[in-house]
């Protein structure tokens, strides 16, 4: 049901676990990814099970450069590195026997919410695409009437520079710290330091409490709710409506929603940023089987 894999993104192998139902093939697929500087054993896994249960099948990894993925530089958060991972994971998952090519869903949490959102914009592979919590930014995106910045970070995403100047990278600096006028880190709420200390610091989590982040400024700041335009694929967002992370503003997040231009589907599910992310809980009860509804009526079932 649950069996490791690899494939290449960058130069890199990532790493991955694959997941199959229990039913027929061809199979419906969900690639998935950890956010910020998670990875997947802390409770995406739990989702991936949640989803494979459900009938679809499930290819879910860490990004480049974290948990048990290859690549340099290490712990390095970069939106354009990981656009093109969901896109190179999409190419492997299509490759595999028992996988419909045409029933491909993303699926992103917190900050691969808008990685995951640009490819759905971008390519047409896509077939649904699912975020819970997502940080899409601390401010509404700027005008962009002409799409002139919509276009540059598809176009980024595509074929340009992926490597960030010195200017735009931030840190090293811890992930959590309990002080931070000792030792600022990239995330500070208490939550935050709670949920990371509690989860990443178990057995086999492959997680380090170090990060750099990638704020791109060339050849165009990392906007992507201004992609959402482009997105034509019935879209889930699952947001917390008191979700406490600056950079997960509820209010981007409905911009980004109102631009879709496919069906879509909003569920506001109490418990701040890091409650969908408790397993168990009630509150991952609702999520999973939100998404796992939007999935299978979405992709079909296996049975299809």
């Amino acid at each position: 049901m649950k069996r490791d894999v690899a494939f290449e993104s960058e130069g890199a192998e990532m790493s991955g676990w694959y997941y199959s139902p229990d039913t027929a093939p061809p199979w419906p697929l969900v690639v998935m990814a950890h956010g910020f500087s998670a990875t997947k054993q802390m409770v995406a896994d739990r989702y991936a099970e949640a989803f494979r249960e459900a009938g679809l099948a499930v290819l879910l990894y860490d990004h480049r450069g974290f948990g048990a993925s290859a690549g340099e530089p290490r712990q390095q958060v970069n939106p354009w590195m990981q656009a093109r991972g969901y896109r190179d994971a999409i190419s492997f998952a299509a490759s595999l026997e028992d996988v419909d090519p045409l029933r491909i869903a993303v699926w992103g949490d917190s900050y691969s919410s808008g990685p995951s959102l640009v490819v759905a914009a971008l390519d047409e592979r896509v077939a649904a695409l699912v975020v819970q919590v997502p940080a899409l930014g601390e401010e509404m995106p700027p005008n962009d009437s002409d799409g002139s910045l919509r276009e540059s970070i598809e176009q980024t995403v595509r074929s340009g520079s992926v490597d960030p100047t010195a200017e735009e990278i931030h840190g090293p600096m811890p992930v959590v710290w309990d002080d931070q006028d000792r030792r600022p880190s990239a995330l500070k709420p208490d939550t935050a330091f709670r949920w990371f200390t509690g989860y990443g610091t178990r057995s086999d989590t492959n997680w380090t409490n170090e990060v750099t982040v990638v704020r791109p400024k060339h050849p165009v700041q990392w906007y992507p709710g201004l992609c959402a335009s482009d997105v034509s694929c019935p879209a889930l967002f699952v947001v917390a409506p008191d979700d406490e992370m600056v950079r997960s503003s509820p209010a981007v997040a409905r911009d980004a929603y109102e631009r879709l231009a496919g069906p879509k589907e909003w569920v506001e599910i109490p418990g701040g940023h890091f409650g969908l992310l408790y397993y168990p809980s009630d509150t991952f009860d609702r999520a999973s089987a939100a998404q796992s509804r939007f999935l299978t009526e979405t992709l079909g079932s296996d049975d299809d």
